[in-house]
């Protein structure tokens, strides 16, 4: 079974954007994996700056890079000529290249000679292996933690890998397993389930956490919602494929509607969201417990948010973060009592 598995350091590429949202999967692999990074390549002075050193590719390529990472997305989705050439040399100076981008950069003419003829590899991460297995089922060692939301966009993989992060700074034994583009790009290894065809989502997940030791803790990175009328199929598949210990129940503080173009679907209350997780969750592991709520309260005055977040607490019996604003250091103590 092959998954994506990025070569390290990274040599991240800007390109011309000037805003962070625009380059938003490059400053996640900045900001979640500083260590990881070795360079960033900006195409002109307004180009954002993510406090990394400043290299073009052959200075990269003498300095070890392993993988150039296209870390943003260019206006209509396409790669600009001049970024193709840029993808050349990075390849002809020894990296790999990973793209988050929709079109296949792989399939690029030029991007796939030069690789061809360098041996390295081009990585477009939204694509998964092409021999997964259906799931089984089969209960397999180690804990898993699985965060699931109310929503899409409800920061699923922020809290994940603010988990991850935290018992790290324990000295615990754990791994975030990336599902999506971004997490895979964070990462620089994972499985991009939402590209999966139905019938192997659970068995890719069974592949991406795989059996493990007694104490080790796998934090995979949730996708969708149950309650999304297009995306609840991958929810499901990751619910059954983890075999969750415990679950995270994410939710933005305030929105009262699926996002999107969805007008007539309300979200889930809250214990709706937490009883319909774990009952899914328990068809393969029926100890699953869900061991907190980690909200995006960002839409509110920190003083609101907190009183917000409190009122949550006391209804559902259960601690209640906001990664930015409280850290998740009460949702990995909770999961402490998970034998």
């Amino acid at each position: 079974m092959n998954m994506i598995e990025l070569r390290k350091p990274y040599l991240l590429f800007l390109g011309d954007a000037e805003l962070a949202i625009d380059a938003k999967t490059a400053a996640g692999v900045a900001y979640w994996r500083p260590d990881h990074c070795l360079a960033q390549l900006r195409l002109t002075e307004k180009t954002i700056d993510l406090g990394l050193p400043d290299m073009d590719v052959a200075q990269a390529g003498k300095a070890g890079a392993g993988t150039f990472i296209l870390g943003l997305a260019p206006v209509g989705g396409g790669l600009p000529d001049d970024w193709v050439s840029i993808c050349v040399e990075a390849l002809n100076n020894g990296m790999d290249i990973a793209s988050g981008l929709h079109d296949k950069v792989s399939e690029i003419p030029a991007i796939a000679a030069a690789a061809k003829a360098s041996g390295r590899a081009v990585y477009d991460v939204r694509v998964p292996p092409a021999d997964l297995p259906c799931g089984t089922g089969a209960k397999r060692g180690g804990k898993r933690l699985l965060t699931v939301g109310t929503d899409c966009c409800v920061g699923k993989m922020y809290s994940a890998l603010a988990v991850e992060t935290e018992m790290r700074k324990r000295g615990a034994s754990t791994s975030f397993r990336a599902t999506g583009q971004t997490g895979i790009l964070i990462e620089g290894a994972g499985i991009s389930v939402d590209a999966v065809v139905a019938d192997f989502v659970s068995g890719s997940v069974e592949v991406l956490s795989p059996a493990n030791a007694p104490d080790h803790w796998d934090i995979i990175e949730g996708q969708g919602s149950l309650f999304h009328p297009a995306y609840a199929a991958v929810s499901l598949g990751l619910l059954h494929g983890a075999q969750a210990d415990a679950l995270v129940l994410c939710h933005e503080l305030g929105r009262t509607l699926v996002d999107g173009d969805y007008p007539d679907y309300a979200l889930p209350e809250i214990d709706e969201a937490i009883a319909t997780n774990l009952l899914m969750a328990r068809r393969t592991n029926p100890n699953a417990e869900v061991v907190g709520i980690s909200v995006n309260s960002s839409n509110f005055p920190e003083a609101e948010a907190l009183e917000l977040m409190a009122d949550l607490e006391a209804q559902h019996g259960l601690p209640v973060v906001d990664p930015v604003r409280t850290g998740v250091a009460r949702l990995v103590d909770n999961m402490g009592a998970i034998t």
